[in-house]
């Protein structure tokens, strides 16, 4: 058996985003990204797999209500509740250009073909065109009679047409050139939701509430047919000839024999409040294709949950069908055609835009490809590991899911059971995506489920009903067309109150059970009899989990702590602390010797059982982390919360470690060759290395050197030339350290004359950080300047001194190149002294005939001496 290998470290990998909480969103030119509102930012989706390419930042109280694309992509428009108008660059995700102009939020914009213009809708009853280069409004339109909700350019820039449509039920033709309304067209008995024209340009279709299209004559204005669709609707688009969807659309036609005549006919595409797409041929008004059902498909007719389209876009370049639903989901459709029956729409793609909150989850199948995620939806979501997009849902409960387990049972196939809100469990086979199974009998919410882990023939629910049942799989079918009924093995009456987690043993034989009444029960398998209570734990236990190798049981707690309980007679073996809130998940890794802990706090920590010490700890989550995955096989995991991001965490032990040597390695030979440099005295090669290497005394030592050198100052100027805004930052960081010691101060001022010579002050203040770099130099070299005048000072003293003693004679040239200041001391010390004298004068008058004569004497003693004989020299100052 091989050695365990202790994990140290865990690198995280954001796999699942928020990217879209409803509102607006305007797809590329060339479908490649989108661009979505989601609060008060502005996110830039990949469409292929759903990686956010930028954030952009708004405002704090945006409320984004309108998003348009200029054309070749180059510029985004958004706008919002703050009445603000932004031109956003998308090369650099910089806001360029901003203006305000309506009195209310701005409801719908749209750029003109040619970009140099942008019209806006605004809940002011207003339409606006807007110069997009000088900000400035060109067009001013008044009549709709309530909140003008859509507004579009006629595609043929060669038309100066612009139609606007209103929650007064009216869409209104405006004139460009003569800056009025031409028409106002008068069918429609609702809301306008969506307008399109056709591709000749003379046929323009609109849709709203009153579940009706309306077709109008661009040459008079008038309505030439009405199509009833008998829903909502919310999108419409216009199918353009030359595609794959117009040809099969065409050919299905001429099968049919619906059509008599040779005229191209218009084919548009609906989505409404029903959650179908269908797809209408204008000349006869019938629907060609209609969806039977899908994930957002209305049940019935009472249903109040939340279903349905939002909007609709064909995408460029044959790439199928887009359409997003009410619950934030982004559906791809491609087309299946087939030469003798009628085509389908098939789902290929789904991106999830919002989950709000991740409650559960678990890999799915032998191989771990797949995650099953439960999120505050009836549904089941179940992504690819490797795009991280949704490849299906399961739908079947009413209520949200609250839990989920998975499994591979004997005979291969990949199971997955969830408990709900709605009081029952379901069995689910992710092959086929049916239910197979549905266990009824829980009289309040199933919080709980685990499947068998040796046999696979059952599994375990608990219920807020405080009860545990065992259900049993005998007699499942995986070919069933209707779910049958579980049927239980055992039930017991388990907690006080509700059962927060199930977890099974590996060998079959006990099941435990945590509840919010602060204790956890191990039961024997499969008639549940109690075999022992864990008790110790101040609030309710949110997790339970039996060791993989000892018999043991983890228990994660709301009073902060992990325990480790024995099974034998429940005594608690050891006991974590280190969270700061609730512990939500606790689960097993590295065949038991660790484990990893999800909490309250969005914090993630790794564990080692032997040491208890905590190994690592992790934020990478803004909420609670309610969800925590282990991998079986590369024990890999995943975590997801409140913050609606699911983490994946990939050990990074060896990694780490290589990444480690191979630093070391190469800072060994970064270190001789810095060596080499010094000893070429090449200190500019040498200086940069020393950067890198972030070693500052070495740097210390090179600036030093450098000033002892007569062309030092040349040679700091070349080195400092070669360094970057970065570099130049850490000098700055360097030399304020530098600056706080006097023996080293006069580098640091070497260093900084050199800087300030160099470089401009607008250059220094654009760097990053460098006002409270400057703050930590400047009272520093105050002290050292005062401390330097005072020894310049004290040197006149000693000028003087020297010149009374004709030790020196003043130069002449020197005196007269002295400045004002040094007369003035040197004036001071001689009333100084000659003040100091007549006070000893008065002060001891009887000694003064003693006083003479050692002067005398002392002179005669300075005759009599050897050095009398040199003369006088001169001190060059």
């Amino acid at each position: 058996m091989s050695s365990l290998q202790i994990k140290k470290n865990y690198r995280c990998v954001p796999s699942l985003q928020q990217f879209y909480s409803g509102g607006p969103f305007v797809v590329s030119s060339d479908g490649s990204f989108i661009a979505c509102a989601n609060g008060d930012n502005i996110k830039i989706v990949d469409s292929s797999n759903a990686s956010i390419k930028a954030n952009i930042e708004v405002d704090t109280d945006a409320g984004l209500t309108a998003l348009a694309l200029g054309p070749n992509d180059k510029f985004l428009f958004s706008a919002g509740h703050s009445r603000l108008i932004r031109v956003w660059d998308l090369s650099t995700f910089k806001c360029v250009r901003s203006w305000k102009g309506h009195d209310g939020p701005v409801m719908s914009m749209a750029c003109h073909a040619s970009g140099g213009l942008l019209a806006t809708a605004g809940a002011d009853r207003k339409v606006l065109v807007w110069d997009v280069d000088g900000g400035f409004c060109t067009h001013y339109f008044k009549g709709h009679k309530d909140v003008v909700t859509n507004i579009m350019f006629h595609p043929d820039t060669n038309k100066t047409l612009l139609f606007s449509g209103s929650a007064d039920a009216t869409v209104r033709v405006w004139d460009l050139l003569a800056k009025k309304c031409i028409a106002t067209l008068e069918r429609h008995f609702s809301a306008l939701t969506s307008m399109a024209v056709s591709e000749d340009g003379w046929t323009l279709l609109t849709a709203g509430r009153d579940k009706v299209v309306n077709l109008w004559d661009l040459h008079d204005y008038v309505c030439k047919m009405t199509v009833p669709t008998y829903e909502v609707l919310e999108g419409l688009c216009v199918v353009k000839s030359g595609t794959e969807l117009a040809s099969i659309l065409g050919s299905c036609n001429q099968q049919s024999g619906k059509r008599k005549d040779r005229s191209s006919p218009i084919y548009f595409v609906t989505v409404g409040e029903r959650g179908t797409v269908r797809i209408w041929d204008s000349e006869c008004g019938v629907s060609l294709y209609e969806q039977k059902s899908s994930d957002v498909t209305v049940s019935s007719d009472t249903d109040d949950s939340l279903r349905g389209f939002t909007a609709a876009v064909i995408l460029p370049l044959d790439q199928g069908l887009l359409c997003v639903t009410v619950d934030h989901h982004f559906l791809f459709y491609s087309l299946l055609g087939h030469p003798e029956e009628k085509f389908q729409l098939i789902l290929s793609k789904r991106l999830v835009g919002y989950n709000e909150e991740i409650l559960d989850m678990r890999f799915l199948g032998e191989e771990e490809k797949f995650l099953a995620v439960a999120t505050n939806l009836e549904q089941v979501q179940v992504y690819d590991m490797e795009s991280m997009s949704c490849s299906y849902v399961l739908a079947g409960h009413t209520e949200i899911v609250l839990c989920l387990d998975t499994c591979v049972s004997s005979s291969g196939r990949p199971l997955l059971v969830t408990g709900s809100k709605d009081n029952t469990t379901r069995l689910w086979n992710s092959e086929s995506r049916n239910c197979i199974g549905v266990g009824t009998g829980h009289m309040g919410g199933v919080g709980a489920v685990a499947f068998s882990k040796k046999w696979k023939n059952f599994f375990v629910s608990g219920s807020s009903d405080r009860t545990i049942k065992v259900w049993s799989l005998d007699g499942i079918s995986d070919d069933a067309d209707q779910p049958i009924n579980l049927k239980t093995k055992a039930v017991v009456a388990a907690h006080d109150k509700d059962i927060n987690s199930l977890a099974i043993a590996p060998n079959d034989s006990l099941v435990c059970s945590g509840s919010q009444d602060r204790t956890a029960c191990v039961w024997r398998l499969p008639d549940l009899v109690s075999v022992v209570v864990l008790k110790g734990h101040k609030r309710g236990i949110w997790s339970v989990e039996f060791s993989p190798v000892d018999q043991c049981v983890i228990t994660a707690s709301g009073d902060k702590t992990i325990k480790i309980w024995a099974i034998t007679d429940g005594s608690c073996l050891k006991t974590f602390e280190g969270h700061t809130s609730s512990v939500l998940r606790a689960s097993f890794l590295t065949r038991g010797s660790q484990f990893v802990s999800c909490s309250a706090d969005g914090l993630v920590k790794l564990w080692t059982v032997k040491t208890n010490e905590c190994t690592a700890t992790y934020d990478k989550h803004e909420d609670k982390v309610w969800a925590l995955a282990i991998g079986k096989k590369t024990e890999m995991f995943a975590t997801g919360g409140g913050d609606a991001v699911v983490n994946l965490w990939y050990d990074s032990t060896a990694s780490d470690k290589e990444e480690a040597f191979h630093k070391e390695e190469e800072g060994v030979l970064r270190g001789q060759e810095l060596e080499n440099a010094v000893l070429d005295a090449d200190y500019n090669k040498a200086i940069q290395i020393a950067f890198e290497l972030r070693r500052p005394n070495k740097l210390f030592e090179l600036f030093s050197e450098l000033c002892r050198k007569k062309e030092g100052s040349s040679q700091i100027e070349k080195a400092l030339h070669a360094l970057g805004k970065e570099e130049i930052h850490q000098l700055f960081q360097y030399v304020r350290e530098w600056n706080t010691k006097p023996k080293l101060c006069h580098v640091a001022q070497y260093v900084l004359f050199g800087v300030f010579n160099i470089l401009p002050p607008k250059e220094i203040l654009e760097i990053k950080g460098i006002g409270e770099l400057l703050e930590g130099l400047i009272p520093y070299s105050q002290r050292h300047l005062s401390r330097i005048d005072r020894l310049v000072r004290s040197t006149f003293l000693l000028d003087y001194t020297l010149h009374g003693m004709s030790v020196i004679e003043p130069d002449t040239n020197a005196t007269e190149m002295k400045d004002a200041g040094n007369k003035l001391s040197v004036e001071n010390a001689d009333q100084e002294q000659e003040l100091t004298s007549e006070m000893l004068k008065e002060k001891t008058p009887s000694k003064k005939r003693k006083s003479n004569k050692s002067k005398d004497s002392s002179r005669k003693k300075v005759k009599g001496a050897a050095y009398t004989s040199v003369a006088p020299f001169s001190l060059e100052v």
